[in-house]
């Protein structure tokens, strides 16, 4: 069929359980398809029982040909530098080419990329419309987690018979952040049928009067969670496994979904950080913990008199009535502060400088909002070169990029000692978090060298600890 103009219509028929949204069809004529989206607010009495039978059915059913499913328990969330870095010169080239056609993974395996651009566009469109203070770096932040979030559902999804005739079912669980929302959104946009299990915590108000999905009430929330879907469980193939004898963990070598595979590696990997806690030995974390700290990493948008933005930098958390560490040749350039944090749709402006220090080149601003802090380093141990770091920061307007890297040496800048390092970081990366494998906190990124590669400095922990006393 011709994908020029394709429409979809939604939500044809109503529905009551989890079996008939399943069970329909969307029909497709005159280029325009029939397609679900529904929201089941709450449990009912056989929810969980519901589930498991869906899993096993459809997991069959898709096998065969019949359908596509998938159940997304946890959406992917974007981490590492080289896929921020991918997905930016994707929307960069997109922008470039007028809107006109984006080429993401997934479009190298189908032709998905024919109909995704419209829905790109659509989304996009909404989004801005409801999205207060809205300016180039939120655009940029948003499109490249949902184009990573999307090629990473397509990969655990299809391979290349993809077409709009097919029926695609996706159940996704508790979603309740704009972006995730809007992700969801922009598949059905393409053709596929999404049920969100609201089973824990529904949308917010603002979310749910956008009147995008279909509410079906079951019953009251619950605390019990559903299992980690898996095709191999429903299949007579089992996967290949693999022993450790020293720590007795089962490793899945099969070819699962990308998202399962990540879930279950995740879960090994902290059994074995709760033995070394047992055993009373230091407990490293490994990068994917390391860039959950990002949520306490802030993006600074900075202001002048006219209410432009003239520049960005970033921000940690050190307490938890609103306090805020960058560094001085940020918040001193402007004459106040838009803040931006990790899963919150809210900005928050402050003009408060409560401290700086032109010296150290330490400032620290306050904004009305309780914090998660980080913890700075005390020292125990002297930092060594080739010590592993990570830094977390916004380069480029691109919201809490995590890189990783070594203390490559110790300088003395005009009277500061401070901490060099290769952990990739660009301009907006002064004032974010230069952690330890320990998650803690050794500097704050403070320079960098634009004819040099990865030669980047951080002021150290012994300045912080001094400067942020009392707070």
């Amino acid at each position: 069929m011709s994908y020029n103009d394709f429409k979809v219509r939604y939500n044809v028929m109503s529905f009551s359980s989890l079996s008939e949204f399943l069970n329909v069809k969307g029909g497709i004529n005159n280029n325009r398809k029939d397609v679900y989206f529904i929201r089941m607010v709450g449990v009912n009495p056989t929810f969980f029982e519901d589930i498991e039978n869906a899993d096993k059915s459809f997991t069959k059913k898709s096998l065969d040909g019949v359908c596509k499913y998938n159940r997304v328990k946890e959406l992917p969330k974007i981490v590492f530098s080289e896929d921020i870095e991918y997905y930016s010169k994707l929307y960069s080239d997109w922008v470039k080419g007028g809107r006109k056609r984006i080429e993401v993974r997934a479009s190298k395996i189908s032709d998905v990329g024919e109909v995704l651009n419209s829905a790109c566009n659509t989304v996009l469109s909404l989004f801005k419309s409801c999205s207060a203070n809205y300016n180039e770096f939120i655009e940029k932040n948003f499109m490249v987690k949902l184009l990573y979030q999307f090629d990473k559902i397509w990969e655990g999804s299809f391979n290349e018979n993809w077409n709009l005739k097919l029926s695609v079912k996706f159940i996704i669980e508790n979603v309740l952040k704009k972006q995730e929302y809007f992700l969801c959104y922009l598949l059905t946009l393409i053709g596929i049928d999404v049920c969100l299990l609201q089973y824990k915590k529904d949308l917010s108000d603002d979310l749910i009067k956008l009147n995008l999905s279909k509410e079906i009430v079951l019953g009251m929330f619950s605390n019990k969670d559903t299992s980690i879907y898996s095709p191999e469980n429903y299949t007579d193939c089992k996967a290949e496994k693999e022993i450790d004898d020293e720590t007795q963990m089962v490793k899945n070598v099969s070819k699962s979904p990308v998202l399962i595979n990540y879930r279950k590696q995740g879960n090994r990997e902290s059994k074995v950080r709760d033995d070394n806690i047992k055993n009373g030995e230091p407990l490293e974390k490994n990068f994917e913990e390391l860039a959950l700290l990002a949520s306490s990493v802030v993006m600074i948008s900075i202001h002048n008199d006219r209410d432009e933005i003239i520049g960005t930098g970033s921000g940690i958390m050190i307490g938890e009535k609103g306090y805020i560490l960058t560094n001085n040749h940020v918040a001193s350039g402007g004459r106040f502060y838009s803040v931006r944090i990790e899963d919150d749709s809210e900005t928050y402006f402050t003009d408060e400088v409560i401290k700086y220090n032109t010296v150290f080149d330490l400032a620290i601003i306050r904004i009305d909002r309780k914090l998660k802090p980080l913890h700075v380093y005390s020292g125990q141990k002297k930092l060594v070169r080739g010590q592993k770091v990570v830094a977390i920061g916004s380069p480029l307007g691109l919201f809490n990029s995590v890189s990783d890297g070594i203390i490559s040496g110790f300088r003395n800048i005009d009277g500061v000692d401070m901490i060099q390092f290769t952990a990739p970081i660009s301009h907006g990366s002064s004032g974010g978090a230069v952690l330890n494998m320990f998650g803690e906190v050794i500097g704050i990124s403070t320079a960098g060298f634009d004819n040099g590669q990865n030669i980047n400095l951080a002021v150290g922990y012994e300045f912080i600890n001094n400067f942020k006393r009392g707070f």
